[in-house]
């Protein structure tokens, strides 16, 4: 049985991506899992180790060479937007897994690239909603909405999209292996707004999401306080958690998680894993990255095709 392809980019060039993504194609178990098609600038990765024997390269040049210290910068941006814009399209024409490494946010709009990040773009490019998930292990998490202002999440929390996200989690948690998940959903407001004395999200949107998806069958219940959510998730009484924003979700995970913690991108036309970390400008060119994160998406993207 042949192995499949995996693409994975290799991020920042001025970032940990081109090391950690070298030293996680030093392991035996990706070279067994996958065939490694990597997408980045050349010279950042030879500098991290990388050889034509650990994978494929298709290279994205630099029009001239990065110096200084590690750091957000306009080409770093245009070069990291570039290998992902390659893969992306390569994904897509042929239907395999694609690994990303981490990008830089800032650079990427000292670049004047109209995306805030990789999720932003895979919709763009996909038309397709996309459900930001992180998984460690048997911990597994979602999130509604991600990167907004906490002030903007009650006009944000709208029932199609908090429908919408359960259906993708339900789904993309089915192809994980869960034939019939059980879900609970967080509520926004503390001890789930105690039915209506401080918040209405929950009576008025989320409370008559959970009947709805209930009555077509679904095991999903909530709204339910996030430490409880939490809590009953780590207990094995729920094979995810829903959250509503971004720290609802990471605060769990990276407490709980046992680990390396691995972020997917579900409801694409392929599957979209990273590491679940950032560039670590201030560790870049050190040989202090640690792959384990990268490591797993990868592992993943191998055997969640």
């Amino acid at each position: 049985m042949s192995k499949p392809t995996v693409l994975m980019t290799a991020g920042d060039p001025l970032g940990i991506g081109p090391e950690i993504l070298v030293k996680a194609l030093h392991d035996k178990r990706v070279q067994c899992a996958c065939t490694p098609v990597v997408i980045g600038e050349p010279l950042s990765l030879q500098k991290a180790g990388f050889t034509d024997n650990l994978a494929a390269l298709i290279p994205i040049d630099m029009p001239q060479h990065l110096s200084g210290a590690a750091r957000p910068t306009a080409l770093g941006g245009r070069v990291s937007f570039q290998a992902v814009e390659t893969g992306i399209k390569l994904a897509l024409k042929i239907g395999c897994p694609l690994v990303t490494a981490p990008i830089s946010k800032q650079s990427w709009a000292l670049a004047g690239i109209p995306f805030t990040g990789h999720t932003e773009l895979l919709r763009a490019r996909t038309g397709a909603e996309g459900l930001m998930m992180f998984c460690a292990g048997n911990i597994r998490c979602a999130l509604v909405t991600e990167h907004f202002a906490v002030a903007d999440l009650p006009h944000l929390l709208t029932k199609a999209r908090v429908q919408k996200s359960a259906l993708h989690f339900i789904q993309a948690l089915q192809k994980m292996g869960i034939k019939n998940p059980r879900v609970v959903l967080c509520a926004l407001n503390p001890h789930a707004s105690d039915n209506g004395q401080f918040g209405t999200e929950e009576n008025k949107v989320l409370a008559p999401i959970v009947r709805a998806l209930q009555k077509q069958g679904y095991r999903v219940n909530g709204p339910t306080p996030t430490d409880a959510a939490w809590l009953a998730h780590l207990r094995g009484q729920y094979d995810g958690v829903l959250c509503l924003y971004h720290d609802q979700a990471l605060l769990g995970l990276k407490l709980a998680a046992q680990e390396p913690a691995v972020h997917i991108t579900a409801g694409l036309p392929f599957l979209r894993v990273s590491p679940a970390h950032g560039t670590a400008f201030d560790i870049a060119d050190q040989n202090k990255a640690d792959p384990r994160s990268m490591l797993q998406a990868i592992l993943f993207a191998a055997t969640h095709k």
